[in-house]
């Protein structure tokens, strides 16, 4: 089947819709502007948010433009069971962080990043450590929001990709610079009704337009038996397993979504997942379903660019009206994460490297902080917009860092729940599943004999850790360990001989696996018996004001005690007594 011939917008079209867009976005951020800009109110909005616009701002930043075109291109890829695999796990990954989150929050009510928690809670190298994972993926992330704006661009208008890419880097920076979280919370209000309603009408006028269900029926040659079977093995293992493993390490990784968690108002975290979650899921398995229609159609990606996919899909079927709203849904898509992303990357720099490692909490200027926020998101857009002229394939960038930050996952956790773990503990668990991730990752180590065994005798026990740590977010410990264990037992048959096969998910869940056994093991011989209720007073406001909250106890734990009565647990914590009122 040949492919249809492209519509695209006059220059003068596309520049009026980029101004329309993001002048209107940044007349909002003007209008939330305040004359003496609040520091903490600049990374979390004062931690008071409502139920809508945290719903809102929760599905936006989760649905950005990488989701849709990644999971179009699993579609393609994988056939109709590829969209399932990237959607489905992507939204149930939201609900499995309430009640994590519930209890860092019950923990840390006032905080403005994990990082800065995990500080209070061990030291500078554990809290250095999850920091730069999360500079690292929000870095990653902004880019692939521009190559996603990019490609957009180059595809619906006579602009170039890196001409699109300096469009939407440029026009991202100039709102969230203007009221940092504040503005990229009440943004995504706005444009997450745009994809919503985008989605309704776009998808639906696709397939229209493509002549389904025909094009299914006439196309059912181009696919594989995998690709046709809903129960496809190839789609699981390649799409939906390392999915599974990766998004639950964004979950608890991923400052943007930690932000979110810090900024919404405590009673209302279930309401604001389970509302983000239905929302997820049904907009991106509908977006990837175009995929799945490309594929059929026989239709060939353009320049072989997997990320062309989508706007080529629209560019060819939809009129020019309907083309304007999908240009408008695919842009507010990808400003809605990539404004996430600046935000976060600015409270890391304000809280974490300025905040506790620079000037001292007690000494933190906020107008310092707040000029290092804003520096921040210029830098990082300039680093962003060099990295996306590569032009890399964000499906696999997407797993990539989901994977490598499931070293992280086990030790954030229990760093939440168990008093045992040590700062030694964490820093040796995570340095220790890297080592190991990096050269199975990327086929350093050849797998065949002794090596191959060990390695899918690891992964077996990360897919036991994985969903343990499912189970354990909603059932506790004892389920957890049941799950754990018959999950492993039951994986171990099938998975023996034959996981090492694929790379992608072998080295995720060996992450899991080397930092859960390392972690467990260096804590459960500690004498440590950490007092959790001291880090709400060690983690608190930057620059208390009138519109903040009142903190649930004094910002400084010098205020509260000498240092004597309260340790911190910074160099060797295996050496330290328990903190007053320890168990």
């Amino acid at each position: 089947m040949g492919d249809p011939e492209l519509v695209q917008f006059g220059a003068i079209t596309v520049i009026v819709l980029i101004i329309l867009f993001y002048g209107g976005t940044f007349f909002v951020s003007t209008r939330i502007a305040k004359k003496r800009e609040n520091a903490d109110g600049y990374m979390t909005a004062g931690n008071k948010i409502g139920f809508g616009i945290s719903a809102a701002s929760m599905t936006a930043t989760w649905i950005w433009a990488s989701s849709m075109y990644a999971s179009a291109t699993s579609g393609y890829t994988y056939g109709i069971s590829g969209p399932i695999h990237y959607g489905l796990w992507g939204a149930l990954m939201i609900l499995f962080i309430y009640p994590f989150g519930k209890r860092i929050r019950q923990v840390a009510p006032r905080a403005h990043t994990l990082a800065e928690v995990m500080f209070a809670r061990h030291g500078r190298s554990s809290q250095l450590m999850l920091a730069g994972s999360n500079v690292v993926g929000s870095v990653i992330s902004l880019m692939s929001n521009f190559i996603a704006g990019g490609a957009l661009v180059a595809l619906l208008s006579p602009f170039t990709f890196l001409q699109g890419v300096f469009a939407v880097a440029g026009g991202v920076l100039l709102y969230t610079l203007w009221s940092g979280f504040r503005a990229s919370v009440l943004t995504d209000v706005m444009q997450v009704m745009a994809m919503l309603g985008a989605v309704a009408v776009i998808v639906p006028a696709i397939f229209l337009a493509a002549d389904f269900p025909t094009a299914f029926t006439a196309g059912a040659d181009n696919l594989t038996a995998q690709q046709s079977s809903f129960f496809s093995s190839e789609a699981f293992l390649h799409q939906g397993a390392p999915y599974i493993a990766a998004v639950l390490a964004y979950a608890i990784g991923n400052q943007t979504i930690a932000q979110r968690l810090f900024a919404v108002r405590q009673d209302l975290i279930k309401k604001t997942f389970i509302t983000a979650t239905v929302g997820y899921g049904a907009m991106v398995i509908g977006v990837g379903m175009l995929g799945v229609l490309a594929l059929y159609l026989g239709l060939e990606p353009m320049g072989g660019d997997p990320n062309n996919l989508i706007p080529q899909m629209a560019a060819s079927y939809l009129p020019a009206a309907l083309l304007v709203l999908f240009f408008v849904m695919v842009i507010g898509a990808l400003s809605s994460t990539a404004d996430s992303d600046l935000s976060a990357l600015s409270s890391i720099v304000m809280a974490d490297i300025y905040g506790q490692n620079v000037a001292g909490k007690e000494r933190a200027n906020p107008k310092v902080m707040i000029l290092a926020g804003r520096l921040t998101m210029i830098l990082a857009t300039a680093i962003a917009v060099t990295l996306a002229s590569f032009q890399m394939n964000i499906l696999d960038l997407l797993v990539f860092v989901g994977a490598l930050w499931g070293a992280l996952v086990f030790p954030v956790i229990a760093s939440f729940y168990w008093e045992k773990v040590t700062n030694r503990a964490f820093t040796t668990a995570v340095i220790a599943a890297l080592a190991v991730f990096i050269p199975v990752r990327f086929g350093w180590v050849p797998m065949t004999g002794v090596t191959g065994l060990i390695s899918d005798v690891l992964a077996v026990i990360g897919v036991g850790v994985v969903l343990g740590l499912m189970a354990f977010g909603f059932f506790g410990a004892r389920v957890a360990k049941i799950v754990g264990v018959a999950a492993t037992l039951i994986t171990a048959p099938f998975a023996i001989g034959s996981l090492h096969d694929y790379a992608t998910l072998s080295a995720s869940l060996i992450a899991y696996a080397v930092s859960t056994i390392v972690c467990a093991a260096m804590s459960w011989r500690s004498k440590q018996r950490f007092d959790f209720s001291v880090i709400k007073h060690r983690v608190g406001d930057f620059d208390p004001s009138d519109d903040a909250l009142p903190s649930p106890g004094p910002p400084a734990r010098a205020a509260l005690a000498p240092d004597a009565a309260l340790p911190h647990p910074d160099d060797d914590p295996d050496q330290q007594p328990a903190p007053a009122g320890a168990r």
